[in-house]
């Protein structure tokens, strides 16, 4: 490819993709609303901007082949803080990916799409949406307005529900629903490299025993993930009291996204549920 642009470059999913993606293409152009990192590959180029900002976000993907889409506010936040980062962003990557003739858009979607299905009820990914907060909400938003452009433009889309993407997993919870960062690099470069996939919605899950989602629909990505969070279950089972089976934490797909008032931030409630 000539040209990939990844949004969100400086979030800790960005950071890990960057040099995977730079090795995909001639060149790779960050960007994020921070400054730029002091890490840059040699083929790679960093410009700051506001997602929510069409004059700052179209001009970057002229001469695109792809645009990964990973930048948001990542949280559970009032409506009115959401939407410039998560809806008006997305519209502005699949509108400006549509004007420049880009082939494809990969976005970082998110389970919190179908955030209040119960755990235990087996989804694959024909699941109709079912968002659980405000910031659901929008990954549901931009799932659909990726269908609309495929079905109405050509613009093909890969929407990745992400589960819980971090170095290992961190409670009882991600003995299901954790993602290693190698198998995260690895999903979103089957992404970019399948020869076709029209509009694709896939689960962001390594290749757990106890994984509460399926990717059987999708075999054509090309996604084999090699980690396995049952690696660390015997640590993690030690360590936790025994789960409420009342508990939305556990009980629904979004774990505490599940749980919070509409509006309330749901990071903290991950990392209390990280110390047991």
């Amino acid at each position: 490819m000539k040209k990939i642009v990844l949004t969100g470059a400086r979030g800790a999913l960005g950071t890990s993709l960057r040099p995977a993606l730079a090795g995909l293409a001639d060149t790779l152009l960050s960007t994020d609303i921070q400054d730029a990192p002091d890490d840059l590959a040699p083929n790679e180029t960093y410009v700051r901007a506001d997602l929510a900002r069409m004059d700052e976000v179209a001009p970057l993907l002229e001469g695109a082949d792809v645009v990964v889409h990973f930048g948001a506010r990542v949280d559970e936040a009032p409506f009115e803080e959401l939407l410039g980062p998560n809806y008006i962003g997305a519209y502005n990557i699949w509108e400006a990916a549509h004007r420049h003739g880009l082939r494809r858009v990969v976005y970082a979607s998110s389970i919190h799409a179908v955030g209040l299905c119960e755990t235990a009820s087996g989804i694959d990914t024909r699941e109709p949406h079912r968002p659980d907060t405000f910031y659901g909400l929008a990954k549901c938003f931009a799932e659909d307005l990726g269908r609309m452009y495929w079905e109405k433009r050509g613009l093909e889309a890969v929407c990745l529900r992400i589960l819980s993407c971090t170095p290992k997993p961190e409670n009882l919870r991600a003995l299901g629903t954790w993602l290693s960062h190698r198998d995260m690099v690895h999903l979103v470069e089957r992404a970019v490299l399948a020869p076709t996939v029209g509009f694709t919605v896939a689960y962001g899950v390594s290749n757990n025993d106890r994984a509460p989602v399926s990717n059987h629909t999708v075999p054509f990505l090309g996604y084999r993930p090699q980690d396995n969070a049952e690696e660390y279950a015997a640590e993690i089972e030690a360590a936790a009291p025994e789960a409420d089976p009342q508990d939305m934490g556990y009980t629904r797909l979004g774990g505490p996204f599940a749980k919070v008032r509409l509006g309330e931030g749901a990071v903290s409630l991950i990392k209390a549920m990280g110390k047991g």
